[in-house]
């Protein structure tokens, strides 16, 4: 009798996840936030929602938890109720936090989902400095910083920034000496002092500086990346490796769970999104703001988050943060 019991016990449990599985989700799902509305984070993700929207047949609301550089929402994501309405958009901040002592979190308090997106850092210039200087590509640049080492002031945002390090990423990849220049404000601050002659350029991603290059004042010698933007403002400009420089740097985006997720559920929120990645109205979105769409599925997304992880303290050092 008793293992008849268990038996029936057994198969109510496997049903009622069955039914679960097959309701969820029923209700609407929360999607979290650890930037400003209107920021670039939230643009991205509050796009991919709309798109996500349409798979899970739900709203999603999008919830800007701030504060203490991203800390306060990627914790917030982190300690949700593992039930699948929950997730988040962990940044690249992420895998600088243990280093500087901000959190004890990093990628293993989560339950990676995919990653979405990579804006690439880029060498933008004053275009008068570098035609006065016959600086025309991303060797021309290094061989200059090369001959003047710590001469060059290349801005970048806040201390301890996503683009502020990529400058430790350009010296550590290049072997080169420049003076990175912070600006509390922001990247857009930077990229104005560069566009006025005040430093000679910048390390942010190509979006930030797109006034500006379109204007004339900035020239961008390279892109930090893979593969070339896709923006039709942006498709010739070459990447870094293109030029036989192997300096590859870029913030990112990745959707997480907590941990704890059913895997049934987990599964099917992971399906959800790989096919919301190519929303059409998603795609047209990224692309005008010139933002790359660089998915990787859940199993890559862990291994991408690990190198990270290791990656970023390497060049926190390179600009002095640690």
């Amino acid at each position: 009798m008793k293992k008849l019991l268990a038996l029936v016990m057994a198969l109510v449990l496997v049903l009622g996840a069955a039914a679960a599985l097959a309701d969820y989700p029923d209700k609407p799902l929360n999607a979290i936030c650890p930037w400003s509305a209107g920021g670039g984070t939230d643009n991205c993700l509050r796009a991919f929602c709309m798109a996500l929207e349409k798979q899970l047949g739900q709203t999603i609301v999008v919830d800007n938890r701030t504060g203490a550089s991203g800390v306060t929402g990627h914790e917030a994501i982190a300690d949700a109720d593992p039930d699948g309405y929950t997730f988040g958009m962990i940044t690249f901040e992420l895998a600088a936090y243990k280093a500087q002592e901000m959190s004890d979190y990093d990628y293993t308090n989560f339950d990676p989902v995919c990653r979405l997106n990579t804006d690439a850092a880029a060498i933008t210039v004053n275009k008068a400095w570098a035609d006065a200087n016959g600086i025309a590509d991303i060797n021309a640049f290094v061989a200059y910083c090369k001959e003047h080492p710590g001469e060059v002031k290349m801005g970048g945002s806040s201390a301890g920034s996503v683009w502020h390090i990529a400058g430790g990423y350009l010296m550590t990849a290049t072997g080169i000496e420049i003076d990175m220049i912070t600006y509390g404000d922001g990247a857009a601050a930077a990229v104005k002092a560069a566009a006025q002659g005040e430093i000679q350029g910048v390390t942010v991603s190509l979006a930030e500086a797109r006034s500006f290059i379109e204007s004339g004042d900035l020239v961008c010698l390279g892109v930090m990346d893979t593969q070339r933007n896709s923006a039709e403002v942006f498709k010739d400009i070459p990447t870094c490796q293109e030029q036989g420089v192997d300096a590859v740097y870029a913030t990112w985006r990745c959707l997480g769970l907590p941990l704890g997720v059913d895997e049934a559920i987990r599964t099917k929120f992971q399906e959800a999104c790989a096919v919301a990645v190519e929303d059409p109205d998603f795609v047209t979105f990224m692309n005008n703001a010139g933002q790359t769409i660089s998915y990787l599925d859940a199993a890559a997304t862990v291994e991408f988050l690990k190198q990270q992880t290791a990656d970023v303290p390497s060049a926190m050092e390179a600009v002095g943060l640690l």
